[in-house]
């Protein structure tokens, strides 16, 4: 990144609440005027059973399925300082989020957002992103993911 631009935000998100309020930390916290912020939206891509024309998805269809990522970040963008970019990409969000974050100042995500148990560890994308990246990495806790909720 040139030293006469800002910082680089990248954020992964997916419609759920948690990575709604990563977006919205990411926009409103993370980022300040001059910065750009990231907002990446991975898909899953969609597996063929051999021989057959039948798609399934890898982690099941997600009620975010139907997400719109533009849509909703034009909301946060007008108030914000910082320009906002939006990107949907298809592939394996680990992959997607470290490769987007090659060049970025931090990369911003939800936690995982299984039950209990699962919340005791980092989820599997964000394991890979924290264990690959090559910036910061902040993770966005339930508990976190509470104060930038929606009002």
């Amino acid at each position: 990144m040139d030293s006469g631009t800002g910082r680089v935000v990248v954020v992964g998100t997916d419609g759920s609440p948690r990575g709604d309020a990563a977006l919205r930390w990411a926009v409103e916290v993370g980022a300040h005027a001059g910065d750009t912020v990231r907002a990446i939206l991975v898909r899953p891509r969609d597996t063929l059973l051999p021989g057959t024309s039948f798609a399934i998805q890898p982690h099941g269809r997600a009620p975010e399925a139907d997400y719109h990522l533009d849509e909703h970040v034009a909301g946060l963008a007008r108030t914000s300082k910082a320009k906002v970019e939006t990107r949907t990409v298809h592939g394996d969000p680990a992959t997607e989020l470290v490769t987007a974050s090659a060049d970025a100042d931090v990369l911003v995500l939800g936690a995982h957002r299984g039950g209990a148990l699962a919340d005791l560890v980092l989820g599997s994308v964000g394991r890979e992103c924290v264990r690959f990246s090559r910036c910061p990495v902040v993770v966005i806790t339930p508990e976190a993911a509470h104060r930038f909720a929606p009002a």
